[in-house]
């Protein structure tokens, strides 16, 4: 099993109560937030920074492993979007849903929905491979704390998520796929942790 080793970078001050006389927010550049806090003749510059992940170094045992690795950073590079895009999409739908009183009105929401998604996403799937599919099944289970099959089964029903898990069996796949960080997939969460942090 790997060690992870996460340095984190917090201001203790800034979570104490009662100190601050005066506070303000001045925007340095895009992107980044500078707090002053003014106390008496005292300015403090507060600065929120980025969890740093800190990794022991790779170490391949042959050039196909290496291979791998970098297949690996480039599928998730690609995926990972897409698995956090339907994360939202599946809290856009759930509040949407929410607001229809009848199963039937739900319904069709879904479908027209539906319809939507797959005239605006449908190209950029296409262009995926078989592995980086496979890859985004474990994503959108990393992200929505459900397989795709559950995903399936909640939104269009047993049958249609028995069908589909038929079919992706068929080609080699499994709707059911779980995502394991500790084990499995524990260098897919390597990966992720250090691109979302814009480590890699």
């Amino acid at each position: 099993m790997y060690k992870r080793c996460c340095i984190c970078f917090c201001l203790l001050l800034a979570g104490i109560a009662g100190i601050y006389a005066d506070t303000r927010t001045d925007n340095v550049s895009a992107g980044t937030e500078l707090m002053l806090q003014i106390r008496g003749n005292d300015t403090l510059y507060l600065a929120t920074l980025h969890d740093i992940y800190v990794f022991p170094p790779m170490k391949f045992k042959n050039k196909r492993q290496e291979q791998f690795y970098w297949r690996t950073v480039r599928d998730v590079k690609k995926t990972l979007p897409y698995a956090k895009l339907i994360a939202l999409e599946m809290q856009r739908t759930n509040a949407a849903l929410a607001q229809f009183p009848t199963q039937k009105e739900q319904r069709e929401y879904i479908r027209k929905y539906e319809k939507g998604l797959f005239k605006k996403y449908e190209p950029a799937f296409r262009k995926m491979t078989a592995r980086q599919g496979q890859l985004l099944m474990k994503l959108v289970d990393r992200e929505c704390n459900k397989t795709s099959y559950d995903l399936i089964k909640l939104y269009k029903g047993s049958v249609t998520a028995f069908f589909w898990q038929g079919f992706a069996r068929i080609f080699g796949n499994n709707l059911k796929a779980e995502y394991d960080a500790l084990d499995q997939d524990r260098i897919t969460e390597r990966i992720i942790l250090l691109v979302e942090a814009g480590q890699l």
